[in-house]
């Protein structure tokens, strides 16, 4: 196979129709690292938003059974992708998206924001560091898919364009990031969690490395120490350089899923979809449809 195998699939797929496909071969086996990486530190985000943080605190689920929010979050976004939004195992994960989300007061714009950077922190974090960029139909597809996922979930005024999620996250970020204790409880856990991913005597520098990719305002919003200016040149070089690395690498074969990867622990003995994620006391019927 040649290095290009996978950009030659997607060149000959409908980023309007086949997005699904495309997002696939994207996610699975040309960038399966970094969109891991990326869709991570994509919710780390989110968590910046007081409403966003302090729902997440005072259910005590991302604090207290972190690991398992982390699993399941995971699993959940995974079975929509690797077997189609249109399928019965798709369709199950996105209720129970849309069951948990139910159970609590969540806003329409916060939801669009959390919707908006699934789009554009895996983009701009593959632009940034990936072995090669983004190719346009990989871009559209990756609207089209949080589009449709995005009225499955019952999302309104979604944006129209990859612009436009742009502009959405930023423009949210700018507004609503803000200090709070409880979203500086949930970012604590969570990186406590990622450190624990690495053998203890790295767990200094996994977290000294996480600070020196967060932006100035994330760092502000949860009143993290910027680390020094060399930590932050070599943190994001060293990203770069293992793109510039990967380029020499054979292409993927096989597909490279969360489920596998030895940081998911809490389902040794495998998982049903239905049964992931919380079941708060006013969750809404196990039979609701989604739309």
């Amino acid at each position: 196979m040649r290095r290009d195998h996978w950009q030659r699939e997607i060149a000959g797929l409908d980023p309007e129709t086949q997005y699904e496909e495309i997002a696939r071969i994207a996610s699975y086996y040309e960038f399966p690292w970094d969109y891991q990486q990326a869709l991570s530190f994509a919710l780390f985000r989110t968590y910046a938003v007081p409403s966003i943080g302090r729902l997440l605190f005072d259910t005590g689920e991302f604090v207290e059974r972190t690991q398992k929010r982390h699993d399941d979050t995971a699993l959940v976004l995974e079975a929509v992708l690797a077997d189609g939004m249109e399928s019965h195992n798709g369709r199950a994960a996105v209720r129970r998206m849309n069951q948990m989300h139910g159970s609590y007061d969540i806003s329409n714009d916060d939801l669009r924001y959390v919707l908006a950077t699934f789009v554009v922190v895996p983009h701009r974090w593959i632009r940034d560091y990936g072995w090669r960029n983004p190719t346009e139909a990989e871009v559209v597809a990756g609207v089209r898919y949080y589009q449709r996922l995005g009225a499955l979930m019952g999302i309104k005024d979604v944006p129209g364009d990859f612009a436009g999620f742009e502009e959405l996250m930023d423009s949210y970020e700018a507004e609503h990031f803000a200090p709070d204790p409880k979203t500086r409880a949930v970012a604590d856990a969570t990186l406590e969690l990622l450190v624990s991913f690495y053998p203890r005597l790295l767990a200094r520098p996994v977290e000294v490395f996480s600070r020196a990719l967060m932006d100035d305002a994330l760092l502000a919003a949860f009143g993290f120490e910027k680390p020094s200016r060399v930590v932050v040149a070599m943190a994001h070089g060293s990203l770069r350089l293992r793109g510039r690395l990967e380029r020499f690498m054979p292409p993927r074969r096989k597909p490279r899923y969360a489920k596998d990867l030895k940081r998911i622990k809490s389902y040794p003995g495998g998982f049903m979809v239905e049964r992931l994620g919380t079941f708060p006391a006013t969750m809404p019927d196990m039979n609701e449809s989604v739309v």
